[in-house]
């Protein structure tokens, strides 16, 4: 590639990146504190009053198996609805067209939604991290793991966010997903609750939801236990990754929901 155009699409890049999280960092009231404190709300019911009572899963501490999945759940929704805001919100503005007639590639495009959506991701994963302090003694059974099975699921749901925004054409649209979808698959992902405890036909239902994977494989970076193998886990982000990246470049090729 040219250096000149290296350097332009590096700079297109970086744009948007810092575009989008400038985006959610002014406003970090409303889209970094709430998850914290709904996560703590989460930590004070279900691992403190519930988890008393139930003593422990998969010989783990209740309040401590729960810990992995309520950061990966304060992940995904956040990566999510980040991108699927801005995204429609750059449709419904129209200052979308301004980035569609330009020479940058809709790839960079995508990466520079995406990154913002991770570093919302991350930055109330983060959050929710100190806040488990409070409840649950830090543990980290493999940093490698943690890190790259947590950047790679905010990925995953950055870019669902970005194609629910493709498809979405008003306001009601971008909360049809996360109400309907992404929520009940977070919530039967294996958050609350170890996948072995269920009946051998539940077994192989919950195994359809890849956010099942997802949660165990980060629960084993954590904690060092999970209930599916952790190359599968890891094939199955890969996948997910892959064909949502190139669901979404197929889409912004063809022009599909931003002309028209």
């Amino acid at each position: 590639m040219n250096p000149l155009h290296l350097h332009e699409n590096w700079t297109a890049l970086r744009t948007i990146v810092i575009k989008e999280v400038l985006r959610f960092a002014r406003i970090w009231v409303q889209t970094v504190l709430p998850p914290m404190v709904t996560m703590a709300l989460y930590f004070i019911i279900f691992g403190g009053l519930i988890g008393s009572r139930i003593g422990e899963m998969d010989g783990i501490r209740y309040m401590d198996f729960i810990v992995p999945g309520l950061i990966m759940l304060a992940v995904i929704t956040n990566s999510y609805s980040n991108v699927v805001s801005s995204f429609f919100s750059s449709k419904f503005q129209r200052h979308i067209e301004e980035l569609l007639v330009s020479p940058v590639p809709n790839s960079l495009i995508i990466l520079g939604f995406v990154g913002g959506g991770v570093a919302r991701g991350l930055a109330v994963g983060a959050g929710v991290t100190v806040v488990s302090l409070f409840f649950s003694p830090f543990s980290l059974h493999s940093l490698p793991v943690t890190l790259s099975v947590v950047v790679m699921t905010s990925i995953v749901f950055a870019l669902a966010g970005l194609i629910n925004g493709v498809f979405a054409r008003t306001f009601d649209d971008i909360s049809i997903v996360p109400t309907f979808v992404l929520t009940p698959l977070t919530y039967l992902g294996g958050v609350f609750y170890s996948v072995s405890l269920l009946p051998d036909f539940w077994q192989g239902v919950s195994q359809l939801n890849p956010i099942l994977y997802m949660v165990n494989a980060f629960r084993y970076g954590l904690l060092g236990t999970t209930d599916l193998p952790l190359a599968l886990s890891y094939g199955i982000i890969i996948a997910f990754i892959v064909g949502l990246y190139l669901f979404a470049l197929i889409l912004l090729n063809k022009g599909v929901g931003v002309r028209s």
